[in-house]
């Protein structure tokens, strides 16, 4: 769903909003999971910032006129969490009773967890829900341009080690791109950076609008490699 955004949004940004439908096996099982579990149970309400930072003129030499300054927010939940302890995710989580929506749940999130501030962001559209199994969760994205970016970092140690700004040429840099199998047998698009891997939902739903915004290089889709292994790589772990 696009919500009114003012007209002096980038360019560059218009075309993100709207990710390429089925990009990646993990965001149809995401939506095929969600389907199934419709029928037995109701999932719990959640939504995640997915916040652009970057110039707002277009680089017209560049693949979607993205910038060389364009990045996106993410944070590295601790180790110590109960579930998907050590993953990469965008900043987000559960719904309050207070919330009035997905996006004032994304933005509250999201000043908790790395103490953004809230009225640099414009929000610009959200997105289709995804179900994450392992949570239970209902997932709404939530994609935003960080009109005046704010300091930013961690708050609460014990459930976030990281807070990084990705920039998005290393993201899209085919060498930092492939495809990752877990032991399922499931793919999910993964992006090696910073020491990081970033892959399941939150690399589903980046390689989606990479896709969808026309900001993509080409890159070699036949690299498949062991989930497990590549985030060994990293230091990380299931």
């Amino acid at each position: 769903m696009t919500i009114p955004v003012p007209e002096d949004i980038p360019k560059w940004l218009s075309k993100a909003t709207e990710p390429a439908a089925d990009t990646s096996d993990t965001l149809t099982l995401a939506r095929t999971l969600r389907r199934a579990m419709s029928l037995t149970a109701t999932p719990r309400q959640a939504a995640v910032l997915v916040l652009f930072g970057g110039s707002p003129e277009a680089d017209p030499a560049a693949p979607g006129g993205l910038p060389a300054d364009a990045e996106v927010l993410l944070t590295q939940r601790a180790a110590t969490m109960r579930q998907h302890r050590g993953q990469v995710a965008f900043p987000g989580g559960a719904v309050d009773p207070g919330d009035t929506g997905p996006i004032d749940t994304a933005l509250r999130e999201a000043c908790e967890e790395t103490g953004l501030e809230r009225s640099g962001v414009e929000p610009l559209a959200v997105l289709p829900k995804l179900f994450v199994p392992p949570s239970r969760f209902d997932v709404t994205p939530v994609v935003a341009y960080w009109r005046t970016p704010s300091e930013v970092g961690v708050v609460d140690e014990s459930e976030t080690e990281r807070v990084v700004r990705v920039p998005l040429s290393a993201l899209l840099d085919p060498a930092n791109r492939f495809l990752v199998r877990g032991s399922l047998g499931y793919q999910s698009p993964a992006f090696q950076v910073d020491g990081m891997l970033v892959w399941g939902l939150t690399g589903g739903i980046l390689a989606g609008i990479f896709k969808a915004a026309g900001w993509e290089c080409e890159w070699d889709h036949k690299d498949v490699r062991d989930l497990e292994t590549a985030l060994a790589d990293v230091g990380m772990t299931l």
